[in-house]
């Protein structure tokens, strides 16, 4: 393994409970650096935390906290000489990601977990027709957004023949993402699944942060 390799290898949690996040070598040395410049360092963790809502693209809050003052509910981790702080309502999402820091992005996360569904009353998910739906999805949309980054989430339909959906990764905050929804998503959709013949977009691109385009 090369320095350049250890540097990107992550890090898990060194005792006790199974690690959440992981933390690269090079992530931990910029954190340890920044909270060194914080009053009382030695008492101060990492906290990190999703403050998206469902079917949004992931957002997130790392600051520093007092991890001996930490909510009862709060999960904490020590990586390397860092404690790392998440709230319980954090933790399915964030388990298995990787939390990397890179000369040109700088700190970064690599989650490989997706946001929930928004629930939408009125909309029928757990049908026959919602499968068909979701098999497209899974075996035809998906792989041909990879190219972007992207991904979309289905939500559910309305009876009358209009699947709804979300927009995420590269595909989220991009210019392109109603003519690629519209033109592409829909396109795949309308013709492999009989009962559907329209697709909606529920997403708030205003909130994108990591469009393909600009």
């Amino acid at each position: 393994m090369t320095e350049a390799d250890a540097r990107h290898s992550p890090l898990a949690a060194e005792s006790g409970p199974e690690s959440i996040i992981e933390i690269t070598p090079a992530a931990l040395e910029v954190i340890i650096g920044l909270r060194g410049a914080e009053e009382d360092p030695s008492s101060l963790g990492l906290r990190m935390a999703i403050v998206s809502q469902p079917g949004e693209e992931f957002r997130y809050d790392l600051g520093f906290d007092e991890f001996l003052t930490a909510a009862f509910t709060d999960e904490v981790r020590t990586i390397g000489e860092l404690k790392v702080i998440v709230p319980a309502d954090s933790v399915d999402s964030l388990r298995g990601a990787v939390l990397d820091h890179t000369e040109s992005q700088g700190l970064v996360i690599r989650n490989p977990n997706r946001p929930s569904v928004p629930n939408v009353e009125g909309l029928e998910t757990g049908d026959v027709l919602s499968a068909e739906v979701e098999a497209v999805i899974a075996t035809e949309v998906n792989p041909a957004l990879a190219a972007h980054g992207g991904f979309v989430t289905y939500v559910g339909h309305d009876g009358e023949g209009v699947a709804y959906m979300t927009m995420g990764g590269g595909c989220h905050g991009c210019s392109m993402s109603k003519a690629t929804m519209l033109e592409g998503v829909q396109t795949m959709v309308v013709e492999s699944v009989e009962g559907i013949s329209a697709v909606r977009d529920l997403t708030d691109h205003t909130t994108g942060a990591n469009p393909f385009y600009s």
